[in-house]
């Protein structure tokens, strides 16, 4: 008997990189106060939880934008079954993130708008997350939805 293919959209989590009053803000994804986890029910984020980010100092005296500090948060986000990190920036680690994260940057500032942004391109980002494995395409979203390429250069 042939086992049913699973669907590799369902329970797909987003990581929200959100400041200590609970917004978005201008700051890296690695350097935000916590991280709120949505997941997808029925095609829409549903909230799950609230993790405080204790990574957003962690080896950064060493150097800025730290292979040590993406590699923790990516290594806690994924034991969470994380699979997207919106933000409304990335540092250059993005290069590493697009390995094992959709990355998504978002233009509000407000919870609920970007919530509402994506849930209407939820099919763009399901149908990537579906498609690959790996180094995975930019999105960014604004009035629209713009997917690009990361380069590694």
């Amino acid at each position: 008997m042939v086992e049913p293919k699973k669907n590799k959209n369902m329970g797909l989590k987003f990581a929200f990189a959100v400041n200590s009053e609970g917004f978005f803000s201008k700051k890296h994804f690695g350097d935000t106060y916590r991280f709120l986890i949505y997941e997808v029910v029925d095609n829409k984020l549903v909230h799950k939880d609230s993790i405080l980010n204790d990574f957003s100092s962690f080896d950064e005296e060493q150097e800025h934008g730290s292979k040590k500090k993406a590699k923790a948060i990516m290594d806690f986000l994924k034991e969470k079954d994380v699979g997207v990190m919106v933000s409304m920036q990335f540092g250059k680690n993005v290069k590493r993130i697009n390995e094992l994260f959709i990355p998504i940057i978002i233009y509000s500032e407000n919870i609920q708008e970007s919530i509402d942004a994506i849930n209407k391109h939820m099919h763009w980002i399901l149908d990537e997350w579906s498609e690959k494995q790996t180094d995975y395409k930019l999105f960014t979203i604004k009035s629209g939805i713009l997917k690009s390429v990361i380069k590694k250069k």
